[in-house]
């Protein structure tokens, strides 16, 4: 069998489930090859700035790696911006949500929310609250995310910085999304 019997999930039985499954695993299996494909787009997307957002996720991940990151964070700080090629508007929690069945609960949220703590480096401009991190000061991945912005993220839009290609980065994207997904997440458990 190639192909499900059913149109309609409802009328579906084992062997269709068990056949998607197959395919599916097989997908799954992909998962960093097309994550590497969208992080390479982003060197023509949103324009602007003195670098590439391609550039920029570069930067942030040599900044992580050059401070000795942890393996998921380095790939977290190279793809925390991938969601600006679907989603400009929610980002991050794109860029977290590709993430979240491959890494810790802290590294998810960390990604998740830090477009809204960047937005502490530009808020004010526009006449809006530039403190709007605050609402998470009791949080536990507050100060980490924090830091993820300060030291790795706003200061990474440099021209003359000296960047580590991305070609260094791909085994760890590989082995990042290669690690069994975090079933619990996965599922939505």
């Amino acid at each position: 069998m190639k192909t499900v019997k059913f149109n309609e999930m409802k009328d579906g039985d084992k062997e269709d489930y068990e056949l998607l499954a197959k395919f599916e695993d097989k997908y799954i299996e992909g998962t960093a090859d097309r994550v590497i494909r969208i992080l390479k787009g982003l060197d023509s997307s949103l324009g602007g700035y003195k670098v590439s957002r391609l550039e920029h996720s570069l930067q942030t991940a040599s900044r992580a790696l050059r401070d000795n990151a942890s393996e998921e964070m380095i790939v977290a700080a190279l793809l925390h911006d991938i969601g600006d090629e679907i989603a400009p508007l929610n980002h991050s929690e794109i860029s977290a949500a590709v993430l979240r069945p491959f890494v810790s609960e802290k590294t998810h949220w960390i990604v998740q929310k830090h477009g809204l703590f960047q937005s502490y480096y530009y808020n004010h401009h526009y006449g809006n609250d530039r403190n709007l991190r605050d609402k998470y000061k009791d949080h536990p991945f507050f100060i980490d995310t924090v830091n993820f912005c300060s030291k790795w993220d706003q200061n990474s839009f440099d021209p003359n910085y000296e960047t580590i290609p991305l070609k260094d980065f791909i085994p760890l994207v590989y082995k990042i999304f290669n690690r069994d997904p975090h079933k619990h997440v996965y599922l939505g458990l």
